[in-house]
């Protein structure tokens, strides 16, 4: 079985959910530490000037210690949800399938967010069931240092420079700039709709998921 081990993230990079769709069985990490500047808390998506960084705000540990990630709660004295809505509708209003999917989605953005890691699983759940992605699931009990299941955790790392080379597909910006690769999986989405499917698993990777 193609078992791969990731993190939660915030509606995920498409390399990662191209790693799901051709997957078998996810492991997601939720015994880990939390670090910041990862797409746990992150998204990228393309804007009429080029990239565009959405974050979410997160409650800063007061005693210094580290914080699981199981345990990180999300900042809501900032309006993050109401910033992150209108720039995915000034961003793809017009791109093809924004408004089919924008009434499933729009909840992220109205229901007041508590847990981000229950927030990102709820995302990916979603996620799945709108891209018509058939994955088993399950979370490990303690923090994996020699997982049995194929290890993509460092996809987590938004600094890290991938070797992902998408196929350019028509973004809905690019009259205004060129082809943007491995935005968050919205921007796939927005602009292929049905095809998503069909696009993620037909990706080359730059890794190989195929292992017991």
């Amino acid at each position: 079985m193609k078992t791969i081990l990731l993190h939660p993230s915030y509606f995920p990079s498409i390399e990662q959910m191209a790693a799901v769709a051709q997957a078998e069985h996810v492991v997601f990490e939720v015994a880990d530490n939390y670090q910041k500047q990862t797409y746990r808390n992150r998204m990228f998506i393309a804007h009429s000037n080029g990239q565009l960084l959405l974050n979410i705000p997160i409650k800063h540990n007061k005693t210094r210690k580290r914080q699981k990630t199981k345990e990180v709660m999300v900042e809501n004295d900032f309006p993050w949800q109401e910033h992150h809505w209108r720039s995915l509708q000034s961003a793809y209003r017009t791109s093809p399938f924004f408004e089919y999917y924008e009434d499933d989605l729009a909840i992220f953005f109205t229901e007041t967010v508590g847990n981000l890691m229950e927030h990102n699983l709820k995302i990916f759940e979603v996620l799945c069931e709108l891209i018509g992605i058939d994955v088993e699931t399950s979370h490990t009990v303690t923090f994996e240092t020699k997982p049995e299941s194929i290890d993509l955790r460092f996809l987590i790392n938004a600094k890290r420079k991938s070797e992902f080379q998408p196929e350019i597909y028509n973004q809905v910006h690019q009259a205004n700039h060129p082809f943007l690769p491995n935005l968050s999986i919205l921007d796939l989405l927005f602009n292929e709709g049905p095809n998503t499917l069909n696009y993620l698993e037909n990706s080359s990777l730059p890794f190989s998921i195929n292992g017991e």
